[in-house]
């Protein structure tokens, strides 16, 4: 039974500690919550499949702020993921999203927030490393504006949608 004013939080942790956190805090009976999706690793001898981070760097807890002192002190974590200094809760909602999602069969893949109008950079392909605006993105191809201010001019091109990350 959680306590009245339990939130959730996102955790920081420390690079790949995400497993050893969830696991301390489950532990101290906090309620945690690590999504993960399978990858294929590759060592000299031989291929396994693991569970990896969706979001690397990052625990969920459940727990009232009053009670941070416990999560604080847990080995890997760095701190609580704050704004203007008070740490942030996280909807319910959100996260019970991501729970049916990992629970599902369907493909899915981490992918960076990025909006119509923001600032992009190209990662990959013939244009690797052209910043411009985003101005339209589907499931495969986005569409930027690459654009000489100056002079007030501008030229579109479409790039491949996951090639593109935020700038």
């Amino acid at each position: 039974m959680e306590p009245a004013g339990a939130q959730w939080y996102a955790i920081w942790t420390r690079s790949r500690h995400e497993q050893v956190v969830r696991e301390q805090l489950e532990r101290k009976h906090i309620d945690a919550f690590l999504p993960t999706m399978p990858r294929w690793s590759r060592w000299k001898d031989r291929k396994k499949k693991i569970d990896w981070p969706l979001f690397p760097g990052y625990c969920f807890a459940r727990f009232d702020l009053a009670d941070s002192l416990p999560i604080l002190k847990t080995v890997g974590v760095v701190k609580i993921v704050s704004f203007d200094g008070k740490p942030a809760a996280i909807p319910e909602s959100e996260l019970d999203s991501i729970r049916v999602l990992v629970g599902s069969d369907l493909q899915y893949d981490p992918c960076p927030m990025i909006q119509e109008g923001m600032m992009v950079e190209v990662t990959h392909g013939a244009l690797r490393g052209v910043i411009g605006r985003l101005m339209r993105k589907d499931a495969i191809k986005a569409r930027l504006v690459l654009s000489v201010n100056l002079i007030g001019q501008a030229v579109s091109v479409e790039v491949d949608a996951a090639d593109v990350r935020a700038y």
